[in-house]
C-alpha cells in the first residue's frame, strides 16, 4: 500500500519586465514560487530524497518548505486526463450489525481532470465496481502540480544486505 507524502517546494523565478533596462541587469526582480508535488514513499527521509531527485533536474536553487503525509485510499491518474488534480471525498455506507443503523465510512481519492465534474464522473466510474453503496460528497482542487508514484527503477538501487557484507572469517 502507498504511503503518499505531499512536499512543497518554493524557489525565485526571474519576472520578464520590459522596464527593466540594461543598466539594472544586477537587479532583476524575481518572485517566489511555491509548488506542491506527490510522492510515494516510505519515510520522510525517503520522500525529501525522491523530491530532490525528481524536481532537481528542472528547478535549480529550491529548498524543500514542507513534507507532510497525505492519507489517500487511492490515487486515479489518466494519462490524458488532465492537468488538475482533484481530492475527492467518498462515504462508504454500511449497516452497523450491532445498533442496526448505518454507518458511513470517509474514504478520499486524488484523481487528474480537466473540470471537477470530469473528476467527479472518473472517481464514480472506479468505484462502480465498490461491494457498499457510496456517495461523493467533496469535490476540491488542489495545487498538486504532478505526482511521483513509486516505480520498480527505484527498488533497482536495493539489493540484499548479505550481496554487501563480506562474512566474517571463521576463528581457527
Amino acid at each position: 500500500m502507498p504511503n503518499w507524502f505531499l512536499g512543497k517546494i518554493r524557489y525565485q523565478q526571474p519576472i520578464d519586465d520590459s522596464n527593466v533596462g540594461s543598466r539594472n541587469e544586477e537587479f532583476i526582480k524575481q518572485k517566489t514560487v511555491t509548488e506542491a508535488y506527490l510522492v510515494d514513499a516510505v519515510s520522510y527521509t525517503d520522500a525529501e530524497t525522491r523530491l530532490y531527485q525528481e524536481i532537481a533536474a528542472n528547478t535549480p536553487d529550491f529548498e524543500i518548505t514542507n513534507i507532510s503525509r497525505m492519507k489517500l485510499a487511492d490515487v486515479f491518474h489518466n494519462e490524458e486526463g488532465g492537468e488538475t488534480w482533484f481530492k475527492v471525498k467518498a462515504m462508504f455506507i454500511t449497516d452497523d450489525e450491532k445498533t442496526g443503523k448505518q454507518k458511513k465510512t470517509p474514504s478520499v481519492m486524488l484523481v487528474n481532470a480537466e473540470t471537477p465534474k470530469q473528476a467527479y464522473e472518473r472517481v464514480e466510474v472506479s468505484l462502480k465496481t465498490a461491494l457498499d453503496p457510496f456517495e461523493i460528497t467533496d469535490v476540491n482542487t488542489t495545487k498538486i502540480l504532478d505526482i511521483f508514484p513509486y516505480t520498480e527503477e527505484a527498488a533497482r538501487n536495493l539489493r540484499p544486505l548479505s550481496e554487501l557484507v563480506s562474512p566474517e572469517p571463521e576463528a581457527a
